[in-house]
């Protein structure tokens, strides 16, 4: 019998009609045969509404005991299931990631799996049962609960597929697949029936909020198909209809792809802009600025550095908007004087919007014809940034809707590929 994961979002778990639903759909791949293990996240809002608590008694919360307090709307969720399961007459279980254990290092907020104890899981599938893991933690080698960052049951699921050298993973949302982009941005996206896990890496990290980007990586790394679906259709539609639907992700050598050369069109706006002016341009000043914002956990997204002029350049990067108050004391009490910058100059009012395509490494003009359709906008590009599959530019955020319309139009990606 084939191991399957299942993954339910919070939207899939957002009532308890809703996770009956998800219970009659589980206890259908039960019935025909598969070892069904389920990961879900909380149910809908439930994540910030604990956060807000614990924001109302501090407001910088302790990030072990924010840990502590997050995990617990899983562990609801994961029994719930458990019990709804049961009332399908399907023999279930449910463990928090450190029953199992999922182990994690010890970065509460933003940990990372370090590894999976599948034993447990394991003895249960074999007894027949439906195993209900809770997404989004795990557990350190001092015994504290962790939780992964936002978005974390998808690299929960991935982990535990992973681990299991499960056939597939199938990740339920409330959206039916990804999407050339945001529908609700462009009435015209398109549903995309393949798309490979390089692309789909790229549109996780530059703002599509379709996946976390680490459960890409994961199954990236370890081959475990992924299949993006929606979990608001009758959930005893046939089993073949329902493996037919949504987006595989997948390696370009396992399947073939569209021929589009540009994939899809990500954004986001939690992006701010750091700027530091007039830094002196010597050897190790880029280490002076980025160091100490690495070293408190602060990840940094687009860089640019500017010509030297008279020994002086300027340097500029985003990081996360959740972390923008961070970085800005940061760069105030400490960098600036220390670099001997002039001034600095910082701004959250930013969106990132990036083309994604792996037609675009043997294809010219593509970047060109990208900032054509900007300038043709009057809209102004602020940082650029490249790789072999993407590119990605800074802009004002008032315009962000209006370059994604855009630039959806000129690639022609509301039309399906031949």
């Amino acid at each position: 019998m084939a191991i399957i994961v299942h993954k339910y979002g919070g939207t899939s778990m957002g009532s308890t009609e809703r996770i009956k639903n998800v219970a009659r759909r589980v206890a259908k791949w039960h019935a025909a045969g598969h070892q069904v293990v389920v990961v879900p996240s909380a149910m809908s809002g439930e994540t910030n509404r604990l956060i807000g608590l614990a924001r109302e008694i501090s407001a910088i919360p302790d990030p072990r005991e924010l840990d502590m307090i997050a995990a617990t709307g899983e562990q609801a969720s994961s029994g719930l299931l458990a019990l709804a399961l049961q009332a399908e007459g399907v023999d279930a279980r449910s463990y928090a990631g450190w029953q199992v254990p999922i182990h994690t290092d010890s970065s509460f907020t933003k940990a990372r799996i370090t590894a999976i104890d599948d034993a447990r899981i394991k003895a249960d599938l074999d007894a027949g049962r439906v195993v209900v893991v809770t997404g989004f933690q795990g557990v350190d080698d001092q015994g504290n609960i962790t939780t992964l960052g936002r978005g974390g049951s998808d690299t929960s699921a991935v982990a535990v597929a992973a681990a299991l050298n499960a056939q597939e993973c199938l990740i339920y949302t409330d959206v039916d697949g990804v999407y050339t982009t945001d529908p609700r941005v462009v009435a015209e996206a398109r549903r995309l029936h393949v798309v490979s896990f390089e692309e789909m890496l790229e549109m996780a990290s530059l703002g599509s909020k379709v996946l976390q980007i680490r459960s890409v990586e994961f199954a990236g790394k370890y081959r475990v198909p992924l299949r993006v679906l929606s979990s608001l259709t009758d959930p005893n539609i046939p089993l073949e209809q329902e493996m037919q639907s949504g987006t595989l992700i997948t390696f370009e050598e396992d399947a073939q792809m569209e021929s589009a050369i540009v994939s899809g069109i990500a954004f986001t706006r939690d992006e701010a802009k750091i700027t530091l002016l007039a830094v002196p341009d010597r050897p190790g000043v880029a280490f002076s600025i980025l160091g100490p914002v690495a070293d408190a956990n602060i990840d940094i997204d687009m860089i640019v550095q500017n010509q030297s002029v008279s020994g002086h350049t300027d340097f500029s990067f985003t990081v996360n908007r959740n972390d923008f108050a961070k970085v800005v004391k940061l760069m105030h009490d400490t960098i600036v004087p220390a670099v001997g910058a002039r001034e600095m100059v910082a701004d959250e009012n930013v969106a990132k919007v990036s083309i994604v395509g792996i037609g675009m490494r043997s294809h010219a003009g593509i970047a060109s014809l990208m900032f054509k359709t900007l300038a043709d906008e009057n809209i102004n590009i602020q940082m650029i940034s490249t790789s072999e599959i993407k590119t990605s530019v800074l802009i004002q955020d008032k315009y962000m809707e209006l370059a994604v319309r855009a630039l959806h139009k000129a690639f022609d990606l509301e039309t399906a590929p031949t």
